[in-house]
């Protein structure tokens, strides 16, 4: 599963943003099923900033939000996120030389 939460920083802001994102990171690393997470900055909007992380599956993800740390130092960089989708799940994956193909756990019209 992948969770992209997109963010409008404005001038000034980079380092207090860069801080809040250390410590979500740092938390959201902890919890069981967390496979990566990266801090992106747009080359070509240096105020639009990314925060994608990948998990084990939704259910581990909706676990690790509820925990006391990711409340603690990951709500105040998510409360700033643009109010969209942000969950996704994957349904390809290329690597050099393999394209893999997974089923979707919506059902069909969308609700899980």
């Amino acid at each position: 599963m992948l969770v992209v939460n997109r963010f409008d920083v404005p001038e000034g802001g980079e380092e207090t943003f860069l801080q809040q994102g250390e410590a979500a990171l740092t938390a959201l690393s902890a919890r069981p099923g967390f496979l990566r997470g990266r801090l992106t900055r747009a080359m070509d909007e240096p105020g639009r900033w990314c925060l994608v992380s990948e998990w084990e599956s939704v259910g581990s993800y909706r676990r690790a939000l509820s925990n006391f740390d990711v409340k603690m130092y990951g709500t105040p960089l998510l409360a700033a996120a643009l109010p969209e989708a942000s969950a996704f799940e994957v349904r390809l994956e290329a690597t050099p030389g393999e394209l893999r193909a997974f089923e979707g756990d919506l059902a069909p019209g969308g609700a899980a």
